[in-house]
């Protein structure tokens, strides 16, 4: 009977905790973005980072990577540039990576990782000189399917699939 109460009491603030974290991450949400929350799109967000945090569903967490070769960088680089997040996209640094097997299958859900860089322009009234320069560079993570190549080395990304995952700040120039 004592195991039993100390087995409810561990449930009981198990399930206290999710709430109150649950409702401080609405609470955050609304402070930082002054909008009332989408609480679907957020719990969404949380299982999408656990289960790729986990990696349910493409093998062990320490599984190998395939790393494979993109045979349409600028389609990729004109995908990632629409989402708005970055400028541009360095084209040489786009990676693909795969934890599945390439044997015997023609499509694979791949990882992308990109450097994305945004644009400065400075300048003033008046001068005439107009600077524009790379102020801040970024790396991308994004997901996509493609088609693998007969070489099974080389994946063409369908780029209607890419989804971008994080963007992180690597370097900001302060003036």
């Amino acid at each position: 009977m004592i195991i039993l109460s100390r087995i409810l009491k561990i449930i009981l603030f198990i399930i206290f905790f999710a709430i109150f974290f649950e409702a401080g991450l609405i609470s955050a949400y609304t402070i930082v973005t002054s909008q009332p929350p989408d609480v679907n799109k957020l719990i969404t967000m949380q299982v999408d980072e656990l289960s790729s945090l986990f990696n349910f569903g493409s093998g062990s967490i320490g599984s190998n990577q395939n790393t494979l070769n993109v045979t349409n960088p600028n389609e990729v680089a004109t995908a990632i540039n629409a989402t708005g997040i970055v400028d541009g996209v360095n084209i040489q640094s786009i990676t693909a990576t795969t934890s599945q097997s390439t044997k015997n299958v023609d499509t694979l859900l791949v990882n992308i990782t990109a450097t994305g860089y945004k644009d400065v322009i400075t300048g003033d009234n008046t001068s005439a000189q107009v600077v524009i320069s790379p102020n801040q560079t970024y790396t991308i993570l994004a997901t996509a399917t493609g088609n693998l190549s007969t070489g099974k080395t080389q994946i063409t990304i369908d780029v209607s699939t890419l989804k971008i995952i994080s963007t992180k700040e690597l370097y900001s120039k302060t003036s």
